[in-house]
This record gives structure tokens, sequence and C-alpha cells, in this order.
């Protein structure tokens, strides 16, 4: 019999996912008639597949150690020698972690960037602390925004936070707002909910009309590209010399929804090249900050400006004082 005490950050896991991960060699229908059989018990009790393991919960297997070994190889290891373990840390519990990501890092990893990400900066600083505790969870992020977009991230240090946190995100119970600066004069509030469509060979995301006319121009008809839902409300905080200050509220989580939105009604991110916007000051990406969340337990968090946007907001002839009463 092989016996496993459940850790802090594997609390919350369903019982046969954990097993999955722990035992990544067999196929997922032996799982579940290892569970059936009795053979997979918590705490000397059988427990259905869905069980969410709490931390300290002793999970015992009935199998032999030769068998448990082969099916156990490939558990993913981690390495963080020579990761960049500093972050600055928003807020932090022993389930949830708040960071605030700089312009210019990426959230996660891709093919021009493999190690020098947040997640993976989050990963190190946990490691060096002592709270990765676990080869079969890794905290992850629940949130993410673009390479050039700053602010506040989300992380769910335990399976059972993460999946809380996801469950907020997907019915809209958590609230994300972003500060931005938009080309042109733009009062009053208003709610901008035209459906997009996402270009992933481009890397561009287009308002449904718009795409759906570039389609039918370029190809003479045919399928329309798929459409999803967008909500994007905003707010005017303060005009200035040709551009004005915004808060956002992001209802759903469209990638670029808000670079994307803004261009289709003439009021494109200042420096937003990609989606019509000019350089400014030497600024050629997209002035746009995640700079509040909300979840909907009460709890909120604020990530200060960042000192280039502080300055870009005052040389357009605007005021960062206008968040203060926000």
């Amino acid at each position: 019999m092989i016996t496993r005490k459940i850790t802090a950050s594997e609390s919350g896991k369903r019982l046969h996912r954990y097993l999955r991960n722990l035992m990544p060699n067999i196929p997922l229908g032996q799982i579940y008639k290892m569970i059936d059989q009795g053979k997979a018990k918590v705490n000397g009790k059988r427990k259905n597949q869905n069980y969410e393991l709490a931390a300290g919960d002793e999970l015992m297997l009935y199998v032999d150690e030769t068998q448990y070994a082969e099916a156990s190889k490939g558990q993913k290891k981690t390495k963080y020698v020579g990761v960049n373990a500093n972050i600055d840390v928003i807020y932090e519990d022993d389930q949830l972690l708040v960071v605030y990501k700089p312009t210019g890092v990426l959230t996660h990893p891709d093919r021009t960037d493999q190690k020098d990400t947040l997640i993976n900066r989050v990963h190190a600083y946990l490691y060096r602390k002592g709270d990765l505790d676990s080869p079969l969870f890794m905290p992850a992020t629940a949130n993410r925004l673009d390479r050039n977009t700053s602010g506040l991230v989300l992380v769910g240090k335990t399976a059972g936070m993460l999946h809380q946190l996801n469950q907020w995100i997907q019915k809209h119970e958590l609230q994300k707002y972003y500060v931005t600066i938009v080309e042109g004069k733009l009062e009053g509030e208003g709610t901008l909910a035209e459906n997009l469509v996402r270009d992933e060979r481009g890397n561009r995301t287009r308002v449904a009309s718009d795409a759906a006319a570039a389609s039918a121009q370029k190809r003479g008809g045919g399928a329309e590209p798929q459409e999803k839902t967008a909500v994007t409300h905003y707010r005017s905080l303060q005009s200035g010399r040709g551009y004005s200050l915004i808060e956002v509220e992001l209802v759903s989580g469209r990638t670029h929804q808000i670079r994307a939105h803004f261009q289709s009604i003439g009021h494109s991110l200042l420096g937003d090249v990609k989606y019509g916007g000019k350089p400014y000051a030497g600024v050629n990406h997209q002035m746009l900050h995640a700079w509040r969340i909300v979840l909907p337990d009460g709890r909120e968090f604020r990530a200060p400006l960042p000192e280039q946007m502080r300055e870009i907001i005052e040389r357009a002839g605007l005021s960062a004082n206008a968040l203060a009463n926000l």
C-alpha cells in the first residue's frame, strides 16, 4: 500500500485529477476504476471521483510499489536555479497571491520568452519561501495581461482558490477595472458591446462587423468568422489636449478586448499602434493599466500607476489625481 498526505497547496483538488497527476502513466479510465473498486481511499474511506481533497487528508493506494513506481514516472519536477524571484506583492495569504505585473513582462511563457515571465517569477518566489509543497499542483494565474499592459494579476496558491477565482471570473462576479488614455475627447459613460472576432495568426482582435466585411471581401463570401460576446463599460474621468483619461470595467475578458473596442469607436488607446493609435512621446504601445480588482467577498486590491503612465498622463494635459476619489 502507498500512502500520501495531502499538502496545503493541493487542497481543493478533485480526487480523480489528483490521481491523474500523481500517476500520469496510466489512463484516466483506470483511475476511475481504481476509485470505484476502493483501491484509492481517503482517510480509510471510499470517496467519489469528485471528492475535494483537504490539507492533511491521507490518501491510500492499494497498489504494489513496483506498479506505483511505473505509473508515477513522468511527474513534473520544478527547478528554479537562476530564475528571477523579484515580484511586487500587493496581497498574500495562505491561498491567494495578488501581484503587480510591470510593463514589458509576459504573464506566461510563449515562443519569445520561456524563462523570465511573471508566472515563473511567482513560482521562484514561492519556491524560495518553501511554499511550493507539491509537484502535483503549481500555483497559477486566474487572469492574464498583455506584455505591455501593467497591473494586477491574481494567483491561486491552492487548487481550491484557483478554482474559486476561475468560477468568479466565468460567472462575471469578479470586478476588474483598468485605467487608460485614449485619443480624442471622450466624455460621460458608456457600454461597448460589439461582438469580437480573434485572428490568432495575425494576433489581432476585431469587432465582428469589421471582421466579417474584411473576410467577405477577401474570400468573396463564405463562412463567417466565429464571434464571441464582449462587454466593456467605461467612464471618462477627464479630457485634456486631445486625449481623455478613462476608467474601464472589463465585464468579459477577450484578448485585446479594450483595445479593439475603443478603436471601433474612433478612440484608440494612446500609443497603441497595433490598433490605430499614434506614438506619443516615445511610447509605441498601449497605455493600459489593470488598476483595481474587487472580489465577490468584498476584498479590493489596487495597483499604483506605473511611473511612465503617470508622466504621460501629465504630459497629455490630464491629471492622475482624477483617480483619487474612485
